[in-house]
């Protein structure tokens, strides 16, 4: 199986240059018809939507909408589906950072309990605990 590069999702969804999406197109197509598929990991979806919101301006709603309709993309294979749905519903219902959200949910489906941070405002998330001086260790 052959993996994707976040800048072959940029090209897909924002068609800022026609060439390279037309080519991801012909990509998805032939894969497709050979019943193969594409792998996305998740270190690529992190990247997609710090680049979609902050090179790009896309709004938080759109971002969210690009990501659950690649899930549905069959030539599309993403590591921690699970964890990338579970993510997109919680960010659909809520006003947190997306990639702390993502950091979370990936968190949990690897078994982990919390997710130790320093950020004051990932903290308030119910998978986030503060690290502090105070903090049990």
């Amino acid at each position: 199986m052959r993996a994707l590069d976040t800048n072959v999702l940029v090209r897909f969804l924002v068609v800022d240059d026609q060439r390279q999406a037309d080519l991801v197109r012909a990509l998805f197509k032939q894969t497709e018809s050979r019943q193969q598929k594409l792998h996305v990991p998740l270190l690529v979806v992190l990247e997609l939507i710090w680049v979609l919101a902050s090179v790009y301006s896309i709004p938080r709603d759109k971002i969210l909408d690009a990501l659950q309709n690649m899930l549905l993309m069959p030539v599309l294979s993403f590591d921690g589906q699970t964890a990338l749905q579970d993510f997109i519903h919680t960010a659909k219902n809520g006003t947190e950072d997306l990639s702390d959200l993502l950091i979370a949910h990936a968190a949990v489906e690897s078994g982990c309990d919390t997710v130790l941070t320093f950020d004051k405002k990932a903290s308030g998330f119910k998978h986030f605990q503060l690290l502090t001086d105070k903090s049990p260790l």
